[in-house]
């Protein structure tokens, strides 16, 4: 079991990567995204060895960087957002499972009223914080498990947050309950097998270059999709 770690400290640990001299591929750099270039985020060029490198110097187990890497659902959701500034310009934003936090720093590009970026990760937490510093734009973070309840804001962005069987079955009911009390939902995922077989229809389809280590091909296939 992962021992607890405060916000503070992933953000002095972020901080302290970002300021360190030299570079290499076990180290972070602020890079555009490859299909969202107006974005610059603070990734890993290899998030397997930054990860390696960090629990060694911690001596402890730390959560997976899947914030260190861009993810192709959330690099479809950011350019759909930015290509229609109309669906998050002066509205309320919650980008959950927000890993980087680049779909909500593209909603706030775009123009949002109020952005909150939600991860159970003080690591993603913190790479939120310092991303949208870089983009010199205002995110708010949270870090609370908000799958119990529904997301008091008008639009939920939610980019690869279906990526196992385990979170699917909760994220799904949260979406829709989301949707039900009339927040509009957008989800962009690259069928990693668990879309259900119905209950949500195409918005767009983007073939999206990532980053994301272990994939067969370097550009992949995403939906973007709303509940019916």
């Amino acid at each position: 079991m992962l021992a607890p770690m405060s916000r503070q400290t992933a953000l002095a640990d972020l901080e302290q990567e970002i300021a360190a001299p030299g570079g290499g591929p076990d180290g972070l750099r602020l890079i555009g995204a490859p299909f969202v270039p107006e974005v610059r985020l603070h990734l890993a060029e290899d998030a397997i060895l930054w990860w390696a490198r960090m629990e060694a110097a911690a001596g402890r187990s730390l959560p997976p960087p899947y914030w260190a890497s861009v993810w192709a659902g959330g690099q479809a959701l950011a350019r759909h957002l930015l290509d229609h500034p109309e669906l998050a310009a002066g509205r309320r934003v919650l980008d959950l499972g927000a890993g980087s936090g680049l779909v909500a720093i593209a909603a706030a590009l775009a123009g949002a009223d109020q952005v909150v970026a939600n991860d159970i990760d003080p690591y993603a937490v913190a790479a939120v914080t310092v991303n949208a510093r870089a983009n010199r734009v205002r995110v708010t973070v949270d870090g609370a498990d908000l799958l119990d309840g529904v997301a008091g804001a008008d639009l939920l962005v939610a980019g690869d947050a279906l990526y196992d069987a385990g979170l699917a079955a909760r994220v799904l009911p949260y979406l829709r309950r989301c949707a039900a009390h009339g927040v509009q939902v957008l989800v962009g995922d690259p069928d990693r097998g668990h879309l259900p077989p119905d209950g949500l229809e195409l918005v767009a389809s983007y073939p999206v270059p990532t980053t994301e280590p272990s994939v067969d091909s370097p550009v992949r296939r995403v939906q973007v999709l709303r509940p019916r």
